[in-house]
């Protein structure tokens, strides 16, 4: 039998677009079989494979999009999102892949189900492109969220104090703004891609919350305090407002968590 570990670098190591999002449903769905053994044999690599396009630029390299109605700005909302979603895979097969000797079955279940998750999120992102002509790799992209995961890659509360916590929390405040904008422009299918997303990435975080919080209690720590020491050493961005409260509350983040870490005015 395969082990869990060898199935999952094997993932990242898919650099294809389709590749990977096939390998990533494919090991998730092995593991929920009992196709694959909890073992962990073999190391993850340091970077994911990636295709040969989009062209990976600093985040302050990145042009800046066009307008938000033009043919242009909408291409490059949904590349950008379809980036997003893209690395979002290989976060979440390291997450499970890295730690899951350490964490146990469950995380690598739930790590499993998120990469699942942003395959499917990615698949549907390429074909509304499709539906604007584009396709993913047509404009650069940021490079800045494996670089959080590089920067964590030592320690699993700080992965998931990080990665799950406070980036993809980040995407429960801004995409409903978004989806506004999408719904502004008639764009009936973008809003619906949306509204999945979202509903997903709320579990995704909740996920991260958990095992998080589990990680505090057996080192004996407070998990709010434990969280803001880890964010303030290893998280290179702000976390800045505004903020979806009642989104990050059905995550298990309390207002109070992420205020204490917050540039308010």
């Amino acid at each position: 039998m395969t082990s869990v570990a060898a199935a999952i670098r094997a993932a990242l190591l898919a650099g294809d677009p389709r590749a990977k999002v096939m390998a990533a449903r494919g090991v998730t769905r092995d593991w929920r079989l009992g196709r694959l053994e909890f073992v962990f044999d073999c190391e993850m690599p340091d970077r994911p494979a990636r295709p040969e396009r989009p062209e990976l630029l600093a985040p302050g390299r990145m042009p800046k999009r066009g307008k938000g109605g033009s043919l242009r700005g909408r291409i490059a909302l949904w590349h950008a999102l379809a980036h997003i979603e893209f690395v979002a895979i290989d976060l979440a097969l390291d997450m499970a892949g890295r730690f899951g000797a350490e964490m146990g079955s469950d995380f690598v279940s739930d790590f499993l189900k998120v990469a699942a998750d942003e395959a499917m999120h990615f698949a549907i992102l390429q074909r509304h492109l499709a539906t604007l002509g584009a396709a993913y790799g047509d404009l650069p992209a940021h490079d800045g969220l494996w670089e959080a995961a590089h920067l964590t890659r030592h320690d699993v509360a700080a992965r998931l104090a990080v990665v799950p916590m406070v980036l993809e929390a980040r995407g429960l405040d801004v995409t409903p703004p978004t989806i506004e904008r999408v719904r502004a422009a008639g764009d009936a299918a973008g809003v619906r891609i949306l509204e999945r997303i979202l509903d997903d990435e709320i579990v995704h975080v909740r996920f991260g919350t958990k095992h998080f919080a589990a990680v505090a209690q057996a080192r004996g720590e407070a998990m709010d305090d434990l969280w803001k020491m880890l964010v303030i050493r290893h998280f290179t961005g702000a976390v800045k407002p505004p903020f979806n409260d009642s989104a990050r509350l059905a995550c298990g983040l309390s207002r109070e968590m992420y205020h204490a870490v917050a540039m308010l005015d």
